[in-house]
C-alpha cells in the first residue's frame, strides 16, 4: 500500500486486511511525505505485520509503489489503494487463483465515501477484460484490485520512466507478455470514490487534448516494444 494524505479512510482499509492476511504475511505501507494525520494513524496501529517506508519525497505515486514494491519478500503481492474496503474472503480466495495464474484482477463495486452503492460491477461498468491494445486504449488494470506472484515483479521493475503508464497498467501487460492473466468476476473490494481519490476511473471526462492522447500511446507502444526486445533476448 501507498499513502499520501490518506487520513480520512487509512485505519478502515488497513483494518479490513489486517483481519484477512496470515500471521506470517507483511503490510508494508510506503508514505509520501503526508502532511495531514496519515503517519500518526499508522504508527498508532500495533501490529507486527505492518512495515513503514516514512520520509519519502517522490511525489508521485508510481514511484511510491516502486519504492514500496522494492521491499516485498513474499512469493504472492496484492496491491492496495488506501481508501477501499476489503471484502471478506478476498484474501483467501485471490490466493488460492494465484496457484493457477501470474495476475489475478477481481471484479469491484464501486462506492461513494459513505460506502453507499454506485455500481454494482467494476468490470461491467468500464468494460475490464484482458488485451494489449485494449488496455493501452483504455486500461482495466487498476493495482487495488490485483494481487501476483513476485516473480512477475521481477519481470516489471523497474517501472517505464515515464508518467504515460501507471504501474498497475505495466504489471498487467506484462503479465500479458510473459504469463497467465485472469480477470475474476467476483466483487472483493468496495472501491471507494470520493473527491479526494487520485484516480477517477473514468468517471469523469479526461482533459486531456488528443495530441498528447496520441504521443501517450506512442511512448506505451515504445515501451512494450523495448520490453519484448529485451524479455526475448534474455530466453535466448
Amino acid at each position: 500500500m501507498t499513502t499520501y494524505n490518506g487520513d480520512l479512510f487509512l485505519k478502515e482499509q488497513v483494518d479490513s486486511i489486517l483481519n484477512q492476511i496470515r500471521p506470517d504475511d507483511e503490510l508494508i505501507i510506503s508514505d509520501d511525505s503526508s502532511t495531514d494525520g496519515t503517519v500518526e494513524i499508522l504508527k498508532g496501529i500495533k501490529d507486527l505485520r505492518i512495515k513503514l517506508l516514512l520520509n519519502n519525497t517522490f511525489r508521485d505515486p508510481i514511484m511510491n509503489f516502486q519504492n514500496c514494491l522494492k521491499e516485498a519478500s513474499g512469493e504472492f503481492i496484492f496491491l492496495s489503494d488506501q481508501d477501499d474496503i476489503w471484502i471478506d474472503g478476498k484474501y483467501e480466495k485471490m490466493l488460492n487463483l494465484l496457484g493457477d495464474y501470474d495476475l489475478v484482477i477481481s471484479d469491484s463495486k464501486i462506492v461513494d465515501e459513505d460506502l453507499n452503492l454506485i455500481e454494482p460491477s467494476f468490470f461491467k461498468f468500464f468494460g475490464s477484460g484482458k488485451g494489449i491494445l485494449k488496455n493501452v486504449m483504455k486500461s482495466s488494470y487498476y493495482g487495488s484490485c490485483m494481487a501476483f506472484r513476485k516473480s512477475l515483479l521481477e519481470k516489471s521493475l523497474p517501472f517505464p520512466n515515464t508518467k504515460e503508464i501507471g504501474h498497475d497498467l505495466w504489471i498487467g501487460l506484462v503479465g500479458e507478455m510473459t504469463g497467465r492473466v485472469l480477470f475474476y468476476d467476483e466483487q472483493l473490494i468496495l472501491y471507494r470514490r470520493h473527491r479526494l481519490a487520485f484516480t477517477v476511473t473514468g468517471m469523469s471526462k479526461s482533459k486531456r487534448s488528443i495530441l498528447k492522447k496520441i504521443k501517450g500511446r506512442i511512448i506505451m507502444f515504445r515501451e512494450i516494444t523495448r520490453f519484448l526486445i529485451k524479455y526475448r533476448w534474455k530466453k535466448d
